[in-house]
């Protein structure tokens, strides 16, 4: 069976069980290590950027959102295990780059450099693309296949029983627009993609079904994959949240994303002002990645 990389459980009926529990046991090596990104540290401002810049090209390709979706992840990834002393437009441009390009090879989609980078306003040598891409493989230790949220829904939607494929495949759509909402919201980060999926179901059962959300709280929450209080939390900020329609994913617009993160305008006021492009080739040889004294450690 060929595998589903946003739903590697679709038959996980007809896998063993230590299959469904290693995606369970393994989801945590795929989210940001770090737990207090607070607006102070300037990964919180290189993020921000980042998803800024990611949100305008998919606004002008209207590309697969999910490629937009495993792009930020592989940044939080990044970001959290990588010392940034120092915040440079040319620095968040290169990561977005190489991130989409890494997230539209493992959806096996055809994304043009060149396009990408006359988008985010910065055009690089193949030999700086070349090892700002080694430098996130090594970090991410290679695992791009990564494990999201998604990966769990048709795991959660199973335990529904809701008898009605429209509704189910209804309820599995609007969790995924939630889901991709979720990506923006800072305050999710401590949250397991599985908790985000369970959440993000029982949010859309609120919206579509609110008469059998008692229901489908207990067929989640009782599992033995499922922590009731972190589900409750999680759900909790998502009901905060403004959430789309169906569309929501190649909808979303830089203003919108940044509405999303609740910050200023500060980072699209700085796109403005150095969208004029210059060709970058400094990146030294050096492993720690000393670019123009930034210094990764």
């Amino acid at each position: 069976m060929e595998f589903d990389l946003q739903n590697p459980l679709t038959g996980f009926e007809e896998y063993h069980f230590d299959a469904v529990s290693a995606l369970f046991a393994n989801e945590s090596d795929h989210m940001p290590s770090f737990l207090d990104f607070k607006s102070t540290d300037v990964r919180f401002s290189l993020r921000r950027h980042s998803v800024f810049l990611i949100s305008q090209v998919q606004s002008s390709y209207k590309f697969d959102g999910y490629i937009a979706y495993l792009a930020v992840n592989y940044i939080d990834r990044f970001l959290s295990k990588q010392a940034v002393l120092e915040n440079k437009p040319w620095i968040v441009r290169i990561l977005v780059i190489v991130s989409l390009s890494l997230a539209a090879k493992m959806r096996n989609v055809d994304l043009s450099l060149s396009d990408i980078q006359r988008d985010v306003g910065l055009n690089f040598d193949a030999r700086s693309i070349h090892r700002m891409e080694s430098l996130i493989l090594d970090t991410l230790k290679w695992r791009l296949r990564s494990i999201t949220p998604f990966s769990f829904l048709h795991f959660f939607n199973s335990f529904l029983k809701l008898g009605d494929s429209s509704l189910t495949r209804s309820l599995k759509q609007r969790a995924s627009d939630i889901i991709f909402s979720t990506q923006y919201e800072i305050k999710l980060f401590v949250y397991k993609p599985s908790i985000i999926a369970a959440s993000a179901l029982l949010r859309a059962a609120e919206e579509l079904i609110p008469l059998q959300y008692s229901s489908c709280l207990a067929a989640i929450s009782e599992n033995q994959y499922s922590n009731k209080e972190e589900l409750m939390n999680a759900l909790a900020v998502m009901r905060e949240m403004p959430i789309e329609g169906r569309e929501y994913c190649s909808k979303l617009t830089p203003k919108s994303v940044l509405e999303c993160e609740h910050t200023s305008s500060q980072c699209e006021t700085q796109d403005k002002d150095n969208i004029k492009k210059r060709r970058l080739s400094d990146i030294r040889d050096d492993q720690t990645f000393q670019i123009s004294q930034v210094q990764w450690c």
